[in-house]
């Protein structure tokens, strides 16, 4: 079982920027696809940024040219960059990671989550 710990999220004002770090734990999860999830208030849990173990990144819509999705596989750490951040992008966000089989299930692993708040 692998265990998913987040950290850097908090407050920021519009346009501001965050980094978060999901480091990972209790197994190697260098062929594991790796990624992000954020749950809004009311809304449904949805997927920000994946990447692959080959490298292979996909981005939600929303915020492509914003975010950055990459991975450290000798500190077995993903990160999320986030840049011109908007008030829509609050949300708790949430690091996972599994087999490509398995991504995104009830079958992979799933962190707590870190809250980022975009305020003015």
């Amino acid at each position: 079982q692998v265990q998913l710990v987040e950290s850097g999220g908090g407050l920021v004002q519009p346009g501001g920027s965050l980094r978060l770090s999901c480091a990972a734990s209790g197994s190697i999860v260098s062929t594991y696809v790796m990624g992000w999830y954020r749950q809004a208030p009311e809304k449904q849990r949805e997927l920000v940024a994946a990447i692959t173990s080959g490298g292979s990144r996909m981005y939600a819509d929303s915020v492509k040219g914003r975010f950055t999705i990459s991975r450290d596989d000798a500190k077995n750490t993903v990160y999320l960059q986030m840049n011109s951040l908007k008030f829509e992008d609050t949300a708790v966000y949430i690091c996972n990671a599994g087999p490509p089989s398995k991504y995104g299930t009830g079958s992979s692993s799933w962190g707590q989550g870190t809250q980022v708040t975009v305020s003015s």
